[in-house]
């Protein structure tokens, strides 16, 4: 249990302490205008009190990622533990911070649109593909997986909630942010926070043992925790899904000093929601073949329905639906609502023609909401696996993308480039090792992986090199003719 008291506890210190320097080394100006002035619509562009921007966020970005990856996550042991704390405070509020203030200082900018800007139009054409794909498998496999629970537990059949589901969906896409994200996301968000703080208060007093971390438990018997455990637990340490949320709050804030709050602050609250779903993993099964069967025979879902049933009785089962659920579509709808900001941000840039309007989002929408419900007909864990690897590469895309904003403006870009560095090993050793992969003996797969990290190092190194000249030069005195 100390082990996990002190996580949480390091987190809370982080969002406290940690926050404050990326904040400095940032550097906001609350006398600068943001979009939701500059830019107002009453569509997209609106003010928005922080609090519920924040809850707003929390949710966008959870849903049940800080859950069901948790919960897998319990596999590895109390080493999850100290990944969701360090990969919070370090690598996940730190992407989140810059993916939602770049967007701001950028008029709302989506995050293809900051990749073009500070790594340049190749590196955005591919990261256009790759956000939209990442947003319409998101979509599809929050889709799927509770128009499965609505199915098992109303009369309601399987395509008749995707409908349902869908028409939600629709009108969450193309209403303006304050008519239904604005009004129910702060509720749902509540009860997320509401559902992880009642189980974190059972693990007290239920009699749990939660594990520490020790020498013994420090590496689980046959399961490498390189780079999987990165892959697995993501959501509640970094993920690369947020970037292409923040935006969407980015063009809601008053001013730049709530930024911290709602970008930074939100990733830390998930952090704690992971940290409590993961000690649950841990605990309620008394071990992690007990955990494994369980999620092998009721998958995550199920898993977290017995948790809150058996701990929290009838109030926690009414949770565990509200959030098997709920929780996902809100996560569902965003993703969509994304998906259809960069497609007519992208074309928008192309053809140069003003896109506005609520009938011009629906016209935009229809394009990714077709390959979403085709996905829908899709087995959920195919789905839920490849979601896993592209979110982290979107995630290492973005942390280079902050690294070169601050090192471009003389800023102290190791609070960036060391995690970017860090998630590059994580992904370019992963995707030759995974069964959604290439499926490469483990050994194979390091060498890979650390030729190009090597390479993506290298290319680094350069940028420190090109830089620092060019710093230089500028700073040279000019010469009389």
């Amino acid at each position: 249990m100390i082990t996990f008291v002190a996580s949480i506890v390091l987190l809370l210190l982080g969002y406290l302490i940690y926050a404050k320097v990326v904040e400095r080394i940032f550097g906001i100006d609350d006398q600068k205008a943001t979009p939701a002035y500059e830019k107002h619509d009453g569509f997209d562009y609106m003010p928005m009190s922080w609090w519920k921007a924040s809850l707003i966020q929390l949710l966008n970005i959870a849903g049940l990622g800080p859950i069901f990856g948790a919960v897998m996550g319990a596999l590895y042991g109390p080493i999850a533990f100290l990944w969701i704390v360090v990969g919070s405070i370090f690598a996940g509020a730190v992407h989140d911070y810059f993916s939602g203030m770049l967007s701001l200082r950028h008029n709302g900018a989506q995050f293809p649109a900051l990749v073009g800007k500070y790594l340049g139009k190749y590196p955005k054409t591919v990261i256009n593909v790759l956000s939209i794909a990442l947003m319409v498998l998101v979509t599809a496999a929050f889709t799927a997986g509770p128009a499965q629970l609505m199915a098992e537990v109303t009369p309601l059949g399987f395509l008749t909630c995707i409908f349902i589901i869908f028409a939600y969906f629709l009108a969450a896409t193309i209403l303006p942010v304050n008519k239904i994200i604005g009004r129910i996301y702060p509720v749902f968000g509540a009860i997320l926070i509401f559902m992880a703080a009642a189980i974190g208060i059972g693990l007290f007093f239920f009699d749990y043992s939660v594990p520490n971390l020790t020498m013994q438990n420090l590496h689980p018997d046959e399961l490498p925790i390189w780079p999987l455990l990165m892959v697995t637990v993501s959501c509640g340490a970094i993920s690369g899904f947020h970037s292409t949320q923040s935006p969407i709050l980015a063009r809601t804030l008053k001013k730049e000093s709530e930024g911290r709050k709602v970008f930074y602050g939100a990733m830390i609250a998930e952090g704690v929601i992971a940290l409590i779903w993961a000690a649950a993993g841990m605990t309620f099964f008394g071990s992690t073949e007990s955990l494994q069967a369980a999620l092998a025979s009721g998958g995550p879902a199920g898993v977290v329905n017995e948790i809150s049933t058996t701990t929290l009785g009838t109030l926690g089962g009414i949770l565990a639906v509200l959030g098997v659920i709920l929780l996902p579509i809100t996560t569902g709808d965003t993703a969509l609502r994304s998906s259809r900001m960069m497609l007519m941000d992208f074309v928008k840039e192309v053809t140069s023609k003003k896109l506005d309007g609520r009938w011009t989002a629906a016209l935009f929408a229809i394009p990714v909401a077709i390959p979403v419900f085709l996905l829908t007909q899709m087995n959920y864990n195919f789905l839920w696996r490849y979601v896993g690897w592209s979110n982290q590469v979107v995630a290492t895309v973005m942390l280079w993308t902050a690294a070169m904003y601050l090192l471009k403006n003389q800023k102290f870009h190791w609070i960036c480039s060391v995690p970017a560095l860090f998630m590059t090993a994580v992904v370019s050793s992963y995707i030759f090792y995974a069964p959604e992969g290439f499926s490469m003996s483990y050994s194979t797969s390091m060498v890979i992986g650390s030729i190009i990290w090597v390479a993506v190092a290298s290319w680094f190194v350069w940028q420190l090199i090109r830089h620092k000249s060019e710093g230089k030069s500028n700073a040279l005195p000019a010469k009389a003719s």
